[in-house]
């Protein structure tokens, strides 16, 4: 894992241009101060200045970002230029685009066939993951011709197990789900590890673990490097995971 630019984390293991955004860099101000990158739709002008520094950064074109309006489902949708849908994840080939999900304490995973042509970026929050959207997600691109032997994934930084305190009624539904060794027993209440659950449900679809990385970071607990609604308590900014199709030279 490196540092693009100080605007975003990278994973080693994916041949594409992709990134996981910290919160600063930008030009928002109060609790969402500064790299706020959501909502998806009817972003004010702060919002677009820092998609504009975003995608300087990375060596994009802004006019050329599409993103979902995510409803916490299963959807996993091709991104058109031009078109806001309802999903959780998108999946785009060829230079007509370049993908993001917005998260703010849930898992973004980003995935990449070894050629770099096609690319998918999923929002797994506790709902998507108990569903398995990244299950769907593989099999989406399986679908268009990317098997998961041939894919490179790196699950980007969320609530860590240190921080996210869930009711007894969900960590047994993870356990059941997951295995306990999603669930951490420490305090009170019981803690998810959203992000092996994560990891394990993209090597139960077929992904070989030795091609998922983790980018580390617990939202939570960092405030100077993240956005967390859980944390802040609502009002805060958004990062955006990121990939774009294409090797990079």
């Amino acid at each position: 894992m490196t540092v693009a630019a100080a605007l975003f984390l990278v994973a080693r293991n994916l041949p594409v241009r992709h990134g996981f955004t910290l919160r600063s860099g930008g030009v928002s101000e109060g609790k969402r101060a500064t790299l706020d990158l959501g909502p998806a739709a009817d972003a004010g002008a702060d919002v677009h200045e820092n998609r504009m520094r975003l995608a300087r950064a990375a060596g994009l074109q802004a006019d050329r970002l599409v993103l979902a309006e995510q409803v916490h489902g299963t959807a996993v949708v091709r991104a058109r230029p031009g078109v806001l849908p309802e999903a959780d994840a998108l999946w785009t080939e060829g230079p007509e685009a370049w993908i993001g999900i917005r998260t703010a304490d849930c898992v973004p995973v980003l995935l990449s066939s070894e050629d770099g042509a096609r690319v998918a970026a999923v929002h797994s929050g506790w709902r998507g993951t108990v569903a398995r959207i990244a299950e769907t997600s593989v099999a989406a691109l399986a679908c268009e011709g990317t098997p998961p032997e041939a894919l490179r994934a790196a699950i980007g930084p969320a609530i860590g197990a240190c921080c996210y305190e869930v009711s007894e009624d969900l960590a047994g539904r993870f356990a059941g789900a997951f295995g306990a060794e999603v669930v951490r027993r420490e305090g009170d209440r019981p803690r998810l590890d959203l992000r092996l659950a994560v990891r394990r449900t993209l090597v139960a679809s077929g992904v070989p673990e030795t091609h998922i990385e983790d980018v580390p970071g617990c939202n939570a607990c960092d405030a100077t490097r993240f956005f967390s609604h859980r944390r802040d308590r609502g009002g805060t900014g958004r990062h955006l995971a990121f990939i774009a199709p294409g090797l990079v030279s």
